[in-house]
């Protein structure tokens, strides 16, 4: 057997390999190091978290008041009653009529039984409605749906003939979206600003973290190791607090929805309503555990990249 055989030749590992493999390196040896200091991480985390929870209750909230409400699309419907010597027949012909409209999206004709029906529901108005005996003085009552502006359509509707009555929330819908943009700017705004907050916490832990190792950090310098070296495994620290306090943040707002759902049944039953506290879909779970993480990431990374520059050794 010839010494080439016996002593293959080994080849260096490609660059991607190594690059990959301290990346896998950063990522397990961050996450030690947060687990041998639970004390600190916990009180790391819980600060971010508060943070983070905050503006998303904030946003959380002002999407379940927008709910409350009443849908967009339901906001926007008018109520036309019709004078009551109109009868089904002619309610029919005029809401087909109305449907070949441009600016009408849908037309709904509710009967005087239908009304007296939902009188007897939602007014509890059950026995005193049995005054009445076998007349219905309510008159037929259209739904219209626009399609586009819906006063320009109320004040048309406004000039049927047929037309008694037309009812149009437009004022109320328009001073509750006007609450909602404000109470959501606000949002955006607290967000801002506490993720402001959280990123000094996370630059803080990692500049700490920094310090504990500026031997380390000292002696890869003068080796030539580059500052994406050095800096990739307090990224993954930045990342892994910032992951936790995501997590931690939403496990808070599942808290207080928890606690907030005995009372707020029982008001919305009282007013004859099933509403109920909605959390967060699934993908905004992702999308909050992943903007969580980045922010992390960047508090790592801007807190690292400027001690890097600061110690990285020149020549002379």
């Amino acid at each position: 057997m010839s010494e080439q055989a016996a002593n293959p030749v080994r080849k260096p590992p490609s660059s991607v390999g190594t690059w990959v493999d301290h990346h896998l390196y950063s990522f397990v040896s961050s996450l030690g190091r947060i687990s041998r200091r639970p004390w600190a991480t916990l009180l790391t985390i819980g600060v971010m978290a508060v943070a983070l929870a905050l503006p998303l209750g904030l946003w959380l909230v002002l999407d379940n008041v927008a709910r409350l409400g009443g849908d967009v699309q339901a906001s926007r419907q008018v109520d036309v009653f019709l004078d009551t010597d109109v009868d089904l027949v002619a309610a029919n012909t005029l809401a087909t009529t109305l449907r070949e409209r441009a600016d009408v999206a849908a037309v709904e004709v509710r009967t005087p039984a239908d009304g007296l029906a939902q009188l007897r529901e939602q007014a509890g108005l059950g026995d005193s409605l049995e005054v009445l005996g076998g007349e219905n003085p309510l008159p037929v009552l259209l739904v219209v749906t626009p399609a586009g502006d819906e006063l320009a359509l109320a004040e048309s509707l406004r000039a049927l003939p047929e037309a008694d009555l037309v009812q149009h929330d437009a004022l109320w819908r328009q001073r509750l979206e006007g609450w909602l943009g404000l109470g959501r700017r606000v949002a955006l705004v607290l967000a801002a600003l506490l993720g402001l907050g959280a990123l000094l916490v996370v630059g803080n832990t990692v500049r700490m973290d920094i310090q504990s190792r500026r031997e380390e950090i000292g002696v890869l310098q003068h080796l030539g190791a580059t500052d994406g070296f050095i800096r990739r495994p307090f990224l993954y620290l930045g990342a892994w607090y910032g992951l936790a306090a995501g997590g931690a943040a939403l496990l808070l707002l599942a808290g207080a929805g928890i606690a907030l759902r005995e009372p707020l049944a029982n008001l919305s039953s009282s007013y004859g309503s099933g509403f109920a506290l909605q959390g967060f879909t699934l993908p905004a779970l992702l999308a909050i555990l992943a903007g969580a993480a980045v922010l992390g990431w960047l508090g790592a990374g801007a807190v690292a990249g400027h001690y890097l520059r600061q110690t990285r050794p020149t020549d002379t």
